[in-house]
């Protein structure tokens, strides 16, 4: 039997069901053992009584009871190969003895999932060592098809100092989008809340916008909040859009921009295929000679190294779809600001 513990859920964790959480840390437990632990009080979240389905969010500390050794948590060694290998670190973009910065190229899963297979960046991890007996650990997430900046810790330590300043944001993202449309105002903030489908709200694996005036009437919704720039435009057909997640919910950016009506190029779940849209925007199939793919790359990143306290600013080039369309549409990364929200960039 092991002991009593306590556990943190991680930002690479995200927002999830207690028992989803459970069943991916001791995938030897039972749903029937995951529920009576939580119905006899055994196990806590921040100290509290819970229930199998209570929802978790990154930062909340689990109380682990002792559980019997084969329920011990099980680290599922992922296989890959020397091209998987090479493809991993050839995505470094920096690295020291604390962490390690990735451009995560689009269609490489953060995690594994529900579908995603095997192929992903933490199962790639292994690869990522050079030299250190443990593994990078991921301490945030990116959507599968969004590319860009990805940090990773290689130690313990530097993995809860990351994920406090995640959680506390004092880290700045900003990222880079395609859009269909021109969006009116030019610049500004969309503070729509963000919930899960499901329950008779339509596709469970959507993100549903609900308007701040009526948040109390959806009691699962989180409130959210995304700044956006238009650094350029053509007519008023496609935009160059920068955006800084203030808040990190799932899919924000993607369900934010499409619910104002300027869905991103290439996004199928958030704007649909077709050049019809209920903004001014055009859909997210725009057509022509532009790529299909997800035009959504996270480009700067602004953190403080957790040992050394340097501010340290990180630039990811466009993945090679998004530095065609950029080509194609005469738009140049280096002629626009870095940071557009009234940084010092």
């Amino acid at each position: 039997m092991s002991a009593v513990s306590l556990l943190t859920v991680s930002e690479a964790e995200g927002e999830q069901r207690l028992d989803k959480w459970f069943k991916r840390r001791f995938p030897q437990l039972t749903q029937g053992h995951v529920e009576k632990m939580c119905r006899t009080g055994q196990v806590r979240v921040d100290s509290a009584r819970c229930k199998a389905s209570d929802r978790i969010v990154p930062g909340q500390t689990i109380r682990i009871p002792p559980l019997p050794d084969h329920a011990a948590p099980v680290v599922k060694r992922v296989s890959y190969t020397p091209a998987d290998a090479k493809m991993i670190q050839d995505a470094v973009l920096w690295k020291d003895e604390h962490m390690i910065i990735l451009n995560k190229p689009p269609g490489l899963p953060s995690q594994g999932g529900s579908g995603q297979g095997d192929r992903h960046v933490d199962g790639l991890t292994e690869a990522l060592k050079f030299g250190y007996k443990d593994r990078p650990k991921l301490v945030h997430r990116l959507d599968k098809d969004t590319s860009g900046l990805l940090m990773l810790a290689r130690t313990d330590r530097v993995a809860r100092a990351l994920s406090e300043m995640l959680r506390h944001r004092n880290t700045r993202k900003i990222y880079w989008a395609a859009v269909a449309g021109v969006p009116h105002p030019r610049k500004g903030s969309i503070k729509y809340g963000l919930m899960k489908g499901g329950r008779g709200y339509g596709d469970s694996e959507k993100m549903i916008c609900v308007h701040p005036a009526k948040m109390a009437d959806y009691p699962d919704a989180k409130r959210a909040h995304t700044d956006y720039f238009t650094l350029w435009f053509l007519g008023n057909r496609i935009s160059w859009l920068a955006m800084e997640p203030v808040t990190g919910r799932t899919h924000q950016l993607r369900a934010h921009i499409a619910e104002m009506g300027f869905p991103i190029i290439g996004d199928g779940k958030y704007g649909g295929s077709s050049t019809e849209n209920m903004g001014d925007g055009w859909g997210a199939g725009i057509g022509g000679d532009l790529s299909r793919k997800l035009h959504l790359h996270a480009r700067m990143l602004k953190v403080q190294h957790p040992i050394t306290k340097e501010m340290m600013t990180f630039i990811a080039p466009l993945p090679e779809h998004m530095a065609r369309t950029w080509k194609t549409l005469d738009w140049g990364e280096n002629d626009v600001p870095l940071d557009p929200f009234g940084g010092d960039e």
